[in-house]
């Protein structure tokens, strides 16, 4: 569906979040006699007229669904049952962009940076890009770019996008598959083929999917003329790095990332614009400008003589293993714990267990006490703390010289912070606060 399809008919707006506001802002350039009705559960923004009843979008022809809204809801199940079409702000930049070029990414885990080191590999290149999505610009902010002036877009989309879309990318990545948001989607299998319904809409796309991931692999007939990374036949990774047919391509030494986890990001933004028609003639060189990304496994220094990382983005206990992992062999202590969404944090449990570098954990509210309890005999000191101030106070008194203080929480923000940001930006600013003041 096109905007132009919108004219005329009565039309609603459920969520008003990034994307929400986005598609409200287009309505108003694109159709202004069209006046749509704004529907939000939450404080309704400055200045707009706002309903906080779903029930009044039964009146509408047409519902752009934001992607918090879970388009398995009664109130949206409700809608489609009345014969109001559903759509998002996602599936209108589609329909408008047809033939552009477009990278999509999706996963569990490391779409941002897998996202951000395709646009950075295909800027250094010389290509015009615009990355845009979940990580941060909402796609209907971008619809009136001039024709031509893109030659690569690159978008980062959620499962909460997926779901629904009917359209696909011209090449599609899939990283991994987790179990995650099940309180939106109901079930982990309906996570999943929310997931891969980004490979389910353009026969001739390509699929860059990940070789490692079990589940990936257990549903290889989903994906269209499939380019399969973490594979001995594409690029993989080696002790030196990464390699390419199994030849080496890009040595471990300039890549400036940490963690194992983020080679198979490496790996994937490689395979992506090579599938896209990318050469990258000196990824080398062309890695030599990122930077990590906020939140995700991100060094704040040292204060003390101990380093504190920022890994607010780390929702489910795989992250938290991933990040743990790569910063072996430094003794360090782990804080953990947020919203529970009924994560198993049995990968967590067997890697402390395992002889790990971690020597403590400090849970957090509101599932700490959980997560603690369900780590069973692992060798590490654990404590329980009333907040995140605590808990860095109490990881600071547990952390030996030389080690290292991470935020990993496995598990959303909860009542505390808005989201992982917010999380993590206090997290900052506690570490930035400890300067050389002694140890309690």
């Amino acid at each position: 569906m096109r905007f132009s399809e919108l004219e005329g008919l009565r039309v609603g707006i459920w969520g008003l979040g990034r994307e929400g506001l986005a598609t409200a802002r287009a309505i108003g350039a694109r159709l202004p006699g069209t006046r749509p009705l704004l529907v939000d559960e939450g404080a309704p923004p400055p200045g707009l007229e706002v309903s906080s009843d779903p029930a009044d979008l039964l009146a509408c022809d047409v519902v752009v669904r934001s992607p918090g809204i879970s388009r398995y809801r009664p109130e949206a199940l409700r809608l489609a049952g009345a014969g109001v079409r559903l759509t998002t702000g996602t599936n209108l930049w589609f329909a408008e962009h047809p033939d552009a070029l477009t990278i999509g990414v999706t996963g569990t885990k490391g779409k941002s940076t897998t996202s951000a080191l395709i646009a950075h590999l295909a800027s250094a290149q010389g290509l015009r890009v615009r990355l845009a999505g979940n990580i941060g610009t909402p796609l209907v902010d971008l619809l009136d770019e001039v024709p031509g002036a893109v030659d690569l877009w690159v978008l980062e989309l959620s499962s909460f996008q997926t779901s629904d879309l009917d359209a696909s990318p011209r090449v599609g990545v899939l990283l991994n598959l987790y179990r995650e948001h099940t309180d939106w989607h109901g079930t982990q299998e309906r996570y999943w083929d929310d997931k891969l319904a980004l490979f389910a809409h353009r026969p001739d796309m390509r699929s860059v999917v990940n070789a490692a991931d079990p589940a990936i692999r257990a549903r290889a007939g989903a994906f269209p003329h499939p380019v399969w990374f973490r594979a001995p036949e594409g690029f993989d990774v080696a002790p030196s790095g990464i390699t390419r047919a199994g030849r080496p391509h890009l040595a471990r030494a300039a890549i400036p990332l940490a963690g194992d986890h983020n080679l198979d990001n490496v790996c994937a933004a490689l395979a992506a614009l090579e599938a896209a028609g990318v050469e990258v003639a000196d990824p080398a060189a062309a890695l030599a400008g990122f930077r990590p990304l906020a939140h995700r496994f991100e060094p704040l220094g040292e204060a003390g003589g101990v380093l504190y990382v920022n890994d607010s983005i780390a929702t489910i206990p795989e992250a938290t293993v991933a990040a743990a992992r790569a910063l072996e062999p430094r003794p360090t202590v782990l804080l953990v714990g947020g919203r529970d969404r009924a994560q198993d944090y049995a990968p967590l449990a067997d890697h402390l267990g395992a002889g790990s570098a971690v020597v403590g954990v400090v849970g957090m509210p509101a599932n700490g006490p959980a997560i603690l309890a369900r780590l069973g005999d692992a060798p590490v000191a654990r404590e329980m703390a009333d907040d995140l101030p605590d808990a860095v106070r109490r990881a600071r008194a547990m952390v030996p010289p030389g080690g290292a203080v991470l935020l990993s929480p496995g598990a959303p923000s909860g009542d505390d912070f808005a989201d992982f940001q917010v999380r993590g930006d206090a997290f900052r600013a506690l570490v930035a606060d400890i300067g050389d003041r002694p140890a309690p």
